[in-house]
């Protein structure tokens, strides 16, 4: 089943986390008062609504509490983005990430129920909604369109045995390329080293194929 995700807010930061949310499968709805940026990009996600995002009618009505997630993708007005996280957190999502202008808007944003923060000066939008995609994932770094690194746990499954044992690179079209153990992070690691819970393993490979991965 498709994640379903809202984005609220359509500036720069809004239009990124959508669309590229809609490009790794899920299905997007945006909303904007803005017609000509409803129109900008109505072709590139599932649905496009012009309204008023502090509305409690306009959340309602794009079936908020079927949604994975919302994000609230405004800060220039702060009124605005309390309320329209509010609400959401109101309506029922599960999971709001708030864009946030500077620590007190954050810090208010977190009191009202935000479960997450994101400052879009130090964050790119695409790289936030491919961490929204695959929770499992530590971090996702984007080498090209078809190709990233990821950081992730060590499955449950995994421990105990040895890169070689688990043959990833056949078994998952994803390749280990290092990990990371107590602030330590190792390159080339040996495929006859038994893995431990604590490593964060760092995987290269194809965006379908790590976002498969993920889903084990």
């Amino acid at each position: 089943m498709k994640k379903q995700f809202a984005v609220f807010g359509l500036g720069n930061f809004g239009i990124s986390v959508a669309i590229t949310l809609q490009n790794l499968g899920c299905e997007v709805v945006v909303a904007d008062g803005s017609m000509e940026r409803i129109q900008e990009i109505a072709d590139s996600v599932s649905y496009a609504v012009k309204g008023d995002i502090t509305d409690p009618e306009l959340m309602h009505s794009i079936g908020t509490r079927n949604l994975d997630g919302a994000i609230i993708a405004i800060s220039e007005n702060m009124e605005a983005s309390i309320m329209a996280t509010m609400l959401a957190k109101e309506e029922g999502v599960p999971y709001v990430l708030a864009k946030a202008q500077n620590e007190i808007h954050a810090t208010i944003l977190r009191k009202i129920g935000a479960d997450a923060i994101v400052y879009p000066e130090r964050e790119m939008g695409a790289r936030v909604a491919k961490n929204l995609v695959s929770a499992d994932f530590a971090d996702w770094i984007t080498l090209s369109p078809e190709c990233s690194v990821v950081e992730t746990a060590v499955p449950k499954k995994w421990v105990g045995r040895t890169l070689r044992e688990l043959d990833v690179r056949k078994r998952h079209d994803v390749s280990v390329v290092g990990y990371t153990l107590q602030g330590k992070t190792e390159v080339n690691p040996d495929p006859d080293m038994p893995l431990q819970e604590e490593m964060i393993l760092i995987l290269i490979g194809t965006n379908l194929a790590l976002r498969e991965f993920g889903k084990e």
